[in-house]
Formats: C-alpha cells, sequence, structure tokens
C-alpha cells in the first residue's frame, strides 16, 4: 500500500466502517451471551430454590401433620383421660405416657395436656398450676390472660408466630407454640394439646436453601404471620415483607429496599407460604470465570477483525484509488485533490452518464429497428428494455409505416423531420388505450411507427375500425407538426410483439401502394387482397404475393418463410394435382424471380429447375423456402457490403472537406440521402468515436502540422481549418494539450522561437 493511502479520509472512513459492521453486532452478540448467562444461572438458582422449598415444605407439612395426629391419639389414649389424668393414683402413668409421645417428634421441645376448665396443665414433666406454669414461661406478646383464653378456646390447630420465651434461665429461647384442639367423641373440644418448638428446629430445615447467597426466607401462616424467618445479609422492611406474603406462586422480580431481588414463592395445603428471597446482583458476580472467557474471546475477535477490516478497507479502496488515478491522468492533474475521492468518481459517472443520456435514443431506436426487422430481442434483456423505455404490455400490435414524395421534401413543402421525430419518438393516446414507439429509418424521408393497443372486443370488424381511428390519429398530429399528410400503410394486427416483423413488412407493401395513389393516402395491408381478382393469381391472394416481394426486398426470412407457408396453406386442403401444383409454382416462382431480377441477384435463374420438379406440396414448400433462404442471404449480404461501402465513402469526403465551415451532420445525411440519426449511429459504430470527436480530432491534427511546418499567423491556420471562432478553439486547445497554439508551436519549433503574432491573438 502507498503511503499516500494512509492519509486517505476514506480509506479510514471504509476502515472504520468495517470496524463497526464487526463490532456492533460482537458487542450485542456478548452482551446477549453473558445476559443470557446470567439468566440462565439465576433460573437454575431460583429452581433450586423452588425444590428446595417445595421439599422444606413438604417436609413441615408432615412434621405439623404428625403433631396432628399426635393430638389425636392422645385424646384417644385411655391413659389420658380427664378422669385418670385427674386420678390421684394413675396420673403417674399418664404423665408417662406424654413423656412417650414427645419422644417420638424431634421438632418438639415440650409437649402439655389441658383440659378446658381445669387450673392445672399435664406436661411429660407432672402437672403443675397455670399460675406455676406461665411464671415458668414468659413469652414477650402471650400474656397471662391470653394463654389461658387461647387453651380454653382454640377451635383449630393454630401455630404462633415465634417469640422469646423466658424460661428462668440467663438467656432467652426463640419458640413457637402449636395449639391442637381435641375432640373425642364430642363436636365440642374438651381439652387442647400445646407443642413448644424451638425456632432453630423450624429454621434448620430450610437454612440449607440459601446456601452461599445471600437473602432471607420466610415461613408465613395462613394469616400472613411470619412463623419463622432466616437472614443472610441484609433485611427488609415490614412493609416488604408483608408485600411476600401477597406473592401468588412462583418466581417473581421485586425491588425490596430499592433494589432488586428474585424472589421464590410456594404455597402448602396447609396454607402456609414459604418465601426465599435473593438480591440479583450476586448472579452476575457468580459469573467471574466467565467474564474472563467472554473478554478474552472478545479481546481476539476484536484484534482480528480489526486486521480483517483493513484488508477489506484496502481491497475496497484499491479500485477507487486505481480510478482516481485515472481521472488524474485524463485531467493532467498529478496532485491529489483535497476533496474526497468519491467527489472524483462522482465526476467520472456524471461524464459518463451525460455521454449515455446521448446515445440512449440511438439504442432504443436500434433495438426497435431490430423488433421490426427480426421480431425479437431474446439476447437483450426485460430490464434493459425496461431501462431503454421499451415495454410491450398490450393485447394487439401493428405497425404503421409512413413516408413523404421526395419533391415534397426537397421543395420544403415539409419542415424538417426531426421535430416530427421527436412528437413520435414515444406517444400515448389514452382514448384508444394505445401507445407508439417511432423508430428512424435509414431513409431521410420515412418513418416507423410500432403502434400496440388494449381492446375488449375480439370482433374483427370493430378491431379494424379501432386501428382506422388510431392511424387517423396519428396522422392528424403529423399533419399538425408538419403541415402535409404523409403516405401511410399499415400492416395486419397482431397479439404478440414478437410478430412485429410480419407486420412491418405488411406496413411497407401497403405503403408502397399508397404511394402509387399519391400523397396523403393510406392502405391497410389486410385490405389489398380485396381489390385483386383472386383467380388472377391462382389461387394465390395479391396481398400475400406482395408480402413475400417485400420481404425479399429486406432480406427478411422469418417472413418469407411464412408467408410462403401461407400461399400454399389453403392448397393442402384443396389437393390439387401436380400439373396444377406447377402451375401455381411458377406464379410464386415468378414473383421470386421477378423480386431477385430487381434485386441484381441473376443466378437465382439456374435453380429453377431444382424448384419446378417436385413431387407434393409439402416438396414444393420447401423447395420455395430454400430460394427464398438464398434471396435473403444475398440481400443482406448487399446490404451490408452497400453500408461498408456508404460509410467508406462517407468517411473519405469528411477526410477530404473537413475544413469546411458548413460540415455537420445534416449536410453530410442530405447528401447521401440516410437520416441524421442512422449516419450517426453507424459512424460512430465504424469509426469508435462520434462525428463531432472525429471532425475537432481531424481539425486539431491540421492545426498542429500547420503550426510546425509553416510561420502562417495562428488566427489564419485556424479559420483555414474551418474555425471561425478563434477564442474558443485556442482554450479548447490549451484544455487538450496543455498549453496554448502559440506556446505549442514554440516548444516544438527548432529555433524555440514563435510567430509575434500568436502572443498577440493568445
Amino acid at each position: 500500500m502507498k503511503w499516500s493511502h494512509f492519509k486517505s479520509k476514506l480509506l479510514l472512513k471504509y476502515t472504520l466502517s468495517y470496524i463497526a459492521i464487526f463490532l456492533i453486532p460482537l458487542v450485542i452478540m456478548t452482551v446477549f451471551i453473558y445476559l443470557n448467562a446470567a439468566k440462565t444461572l439465576r433460573s437454575e438458582i431460583e429452581q433450586t430454590n423452588i425444590n428446595q422449598l417445595t421439599q422444606a415444605k413438604v417436609v413441615i407439612d408432615e412434621r405439623m401433620r404428625g403433631l396432628q395426629e399426635m393430638a389425636t391419639r392422645i385424646a384417644y389414649d385411655e391413659q389420658l383421660t380427664r378422669y385418670l389424668v385427674h386420678h390421684p393414683y394413675y396420673s403417674r402413668e399418664a404423665i408417662g405416657a406424654l413423656a412417650k409421645y414427645k419422644a417420638t417428634s424431634s421438632i418438639v421441645d415440650q409437649i402439655f395436656l389441658f383440659f378446658r376448665g381445669d387450673d392445672v396443665i399435664y406436661s411429660a414433666q407432672g402437672m403443675e398450676g397455670l399460675d406455676v406454669f406461665t411464671k415458668r414461661y414468659k413469652f414477650d406478646t402471650w400474656d397471662k390472660t391470653d394463654l389461658i383464653r387461647d387453651l380454653n378456646a382454640v377451635l383449630t390447630p393454630t401455630m404462633r408466630p415465634a417469640e422469646q420465651v423466658d424460661q428462668g434461665t440467663q438467656t432467652q429461647t426463640s419458640m413457637l407454640a402449636y395449639l391442637v384442639p381435641i375432640t373425642p367423641n364430642s363436636p365440642n373440644a374438651h381439652g387442647t394439646v400445646m407443642y413448644l418448638i424451638h425456632e432453630s428446629n423450624l429454621n434448620g430445615l430450610i437454612n440449607s436453601i440459601l446456601g452461599n447467597y445471600q437473602g432471607m426466607t420466610y415461613i408465613f401462616d395462613n394469616n400472613g404471620q411470619v412463623l419463622a424467618s432466616n437472614y443472610s445479609g441484609e433485611s427488609i422492611t415490614d412493609t416488604d415483607i408483608a408485600s411476600l406474603y401477597k406473592l401468588t406462586p412462583g418466581t417473581h422480580s421485586l425491588y425490596l429496599n430499592q433494589e432488586s431481588y428474585s424472589v421464590v414463592s410456594v404455597k402448602s395445603d396447609t396454607g402456609w407460604t414459604y418465601i426465599t428471597a435473593m438480591p440479583s446482583h450476586q448472579f452476575f458476580s457468580r459469573l467471574v470465570h466467565i467474564q474472563t472467557l467472554i473478554f478474552l474471546v472478545f479481546s481476539l475477535i476484536v484484534a482480528m477483525g480489526t486486521i480483517l477490516a483493513i484488508m477489506l478497507a484496502r481491497k475496497q479502496y484499491h479500485p477507487i484509488s486505481d480510478l482516481m488515478e485515472f481521472v488524474q491522468l485524463k485531467t493532467n492533474n498529478g496532485s491529489s485533490s483535497d476533496n474526497n475521492e468519491l467527489e472524483w468518481i462522482k465526476k467520472t459517472l456524471s461524464d459518463y452518464s451525460q455521454r449515455i443520456d446521448l446515445q440512449e435514443p440511438y439504442a432504443r431506436n436500434h433495438i426497435l429497428l431490430i423488433m421490426l426487422k427480426h421480431g425479437h430481442t431474446e439476447e437483450l434483456s426485460p430490464e434493459f428494455k425496461e431501462t431503454l423505455g421499451i415495454r410491450f404490455n398490450r393485447t394487439h400490435y401493428f405497425v404503421v409505416y409512413m413516408g413523404w414524395e421526395a419533391e415534397a421534401v426537397q421543395n420544403g413543402d415539409i419542415s424538417e423531420r426531426a421535430p416530427i421525430m421527436h412528437l413520435m419518438n414515444d406517444v400515448e393516446l389514452p382514448k384508444f388505450s394505445a401507445h407508439v414507439y417511432g423508430v428512424e429509418l435509414p431513409q431521410p424521408d420515412r418513418l416507423a411507427l410500432i403502434v400496440g393497443f388494449d381492446a375488449v372486443t375480439g370482433d374483427d370488424t370493430q378491431l379494424h375500425a379501432f386501428m382506422e381511428s388510431i392511424v387517423e390519429a396519428l396522422r392528424t398530429m403529423v399533419i399538425e407538426q408538419g403541415g402535409i399528410s404523409p403516405a401511410i400503410g399499415a400492416g395486419t394486427r397482431y397479439s404478440h410483439s414478437t410478430q412485429l416483423n410480419q407486420s412491418y413488412i405488411e406496413a411497407t407493401t401497403a405503403f408502397e401502394v399508397s404511394m402509387l395513389h399519391g400523397q396523403g393516402s393510406t392502405t391497410f395491408f389486410n385490405k389489398l387482397s380485396k381489390t385483386q381478382d383472386q383467380d388472377a393469381t391462382f389461387w394465390v391472394p395479391q396481398d400475400v404475393l406482395l408480402k413475400l416481394v417485400q420481404s425479399l426486398k429486406q432480406g427478411s426470412y422469418d417472413v418469407a418463410a411464412q408467408t410462403i407457408s401461407t400461399a400454399l396453406n389453403s392448397l393442402k386442403t384443396e389437393k390439387p394435382n401436380v400439373p396444377l401444383l406447377r402451375c401455381i409454382c411458377f406464379d410464386i416462382l415468378n414473383t421470386m424471380l421477378k423480386t431477385a431480377s430487381e434485386l441484381g441477384i441473376h443466378h437465382i435463374v439456374n435453380q429453377i429447375p431444382q424448384v419446378t420438379t417436385f413431387d407434393s406440396l409439402e416438396d414444393l414448400e420447401k423447395r420455395l423456402i430454400t430460394l427464398a433462404a438464398d434471396i435473403c442471404a444475398q440481400v443482406k449480404a448487399k446490404s451490408e457490403n452497400e453500408e461498408s461501402s456508404l460509410m467508406d465513402q462517407i468517411v473519405a469526403f469528411i477526410d477530404d472537406h473537413f475544413t469546411d465551415y458548413d460540415l455537420s451532420l445534416a449536410t453530410i445525411s442530405s447528401k447521401y440521402s440516410i437520416s441524421t440519426s442512422y449516419f450517426s449511429r453507424s459512424f460512430k459504430e465504424k469509426m469508435g468515436i462520434n462525428f463531432s470527436q472525429y471532425i475537432w480530432q481531424k481539425r486539431m491534427d491540421e492545426v498542429i502540422r500547420q503550426l510546425l511546418h509553416t510561420n502562417d499567423p495562428l488566427k489564419d491556420i485556424i479559420t483555414r481549418v474551418g474555425y471561425l471562432d478563434t477564442p474558443n478553439f485556442i482554450r479548447k486547445f490549451k484544455k487538450e494539450q496543455g498549453c496554448t497554439p502559440g506556446q505549442y508551436r514554440k516548444m516544438h519549433s527548432q529555433d524555440g522561437d514563435s510567430s509575434p503574432f500568436d502572443d498577440e491573438e493568445e
């Protein structure tokens, strides 16, 4: 890469663009992967919490049901009836039975049996009065009155929230009280079993849920009171705790203490709710190893992407750099421009676009001319035709051929043809739902029109009347523009644009008939056969023979072959005998031989014996088509030779007269009786440059020759080569050569002197 490339803003822009192209998706993808990993980790933790909460719920529910079943067994235990418990002798056995029940539960710290209405309570340690009991177990919020009332009045199993209990020791213990009413053989409870449970025994079942994470775990009863809780990290407010109870089972994202939390809720059949709340930020902190891996991969990809971006930017900039150097070379400017390189490209494309715009009408006319001669342009894509504005999307097509007598053109009865061609170049006739394309022909006084129209009716009479209206509308437009009515020939109507060559041959045939009738007449090809006696042509319609003649004159083999087949089709149903076929053969053969003779093709006569010796109608058709192919091939070869010879004559004429002031496309076209557009197109195809460039180059070469070999004044030299505007020529000379004519003469003269008049003139 050249050093100047590194100073290019465009190259830097391309490099940054490529880096942005891959960097933006890479950043998005990296963030997505990282967030997805955190989301996956969070989902796994939340699912683990759900599983552990569910497991804890099942265990706790089983323990609570076990305590209820234990109360039921106590209610029906004969040793623990009111009578035996109060009996002085059997009360010891009742106390022993309570001790056995206590031993069966791992979470119960103490078990009590109370018969409602009594003033004593029984436990595994013995009987004691309620006064003594309330002194030995002092609850923070559960005073003596409420305790005795609850023992006498509780109707359903009730778990009191954990609270500090003073048992007369130095330390207080957080305990839960679980009251279960007992109702043996009666709808009304006669006693209450009370279990005292250390909160640590219940918390032990939920401590493992948090693991190494910070957070909190709660167990709520069916009234929303916190039965047990476990904290690891910061605690939350009572309001936030109350909001946790109201959550539906499942996973949730909440803001607690102005921080995002992941919350898992599980509800048991007993109505208890189990909650786990964990700060969300710690999920990301657990991804340290993933962060490191992602950072390393990201850095590696960025480095590789930057290198690739530079390579791609260089590859994209390379043709732009070459094009810029080409523009600098062509403009004789070796210095770099302050403008962006794209400005150079834009200027170049603009220049080429202007040239293309100038050539587009010629290309369009050339394609339409091919359609008229061959009926198809298969080598050209529909997109290219669309670019040139050529569309064949109508239901019917026919060709109109119009022209003027040479005397009318020469005498000035009609204005210049260019305005008419411009008018008819692309015509829309909304009234007839028709579109018309004008086609310039090589003859200066001839014009072809391709007409496409849509028609709902399928009746031939109505369609022909529709065609007549369209032709009349076109005639009116030409008269308004040119002042004189042209002779017009109209071909047959076809349903597809590929048959335009047929209609074109028919239109030229009809036009020749119109010219015989005089200026301003119109002839439709399909009416020609009605003007002749069919018997005079031995069953071959006159319009078919005329079409055959015209197709041979224009070298259109496809149309000629189709016309011969049409001429013989009617005979295939008649099945005439061989002598009669020979008569018909002579009729068609005479037409073809006469046409060949008029075209100067005389060797065709030698093929008469081969054509007349046929055995069937199919054999006759094959031989006539072969003869037509030979004639058309000769016509094409002759036309190409004449065209090449004509252009050689024109080039020779230009070389001899390029110094004439009035030399122009129009004068040469008029001299050789060809259209201006046809001459311009053919000249460029032969010489590679257009007419104006060729004349300028010839005059430039002559000026340089005279500058180097004569001492004549510059103005005289410029005038002699055909330029009247000396200052304009000097400017164009300097733009092309990089110096004025006087400077050029001085640089290339042997003594280094220039004419004293040169400096004054320049």
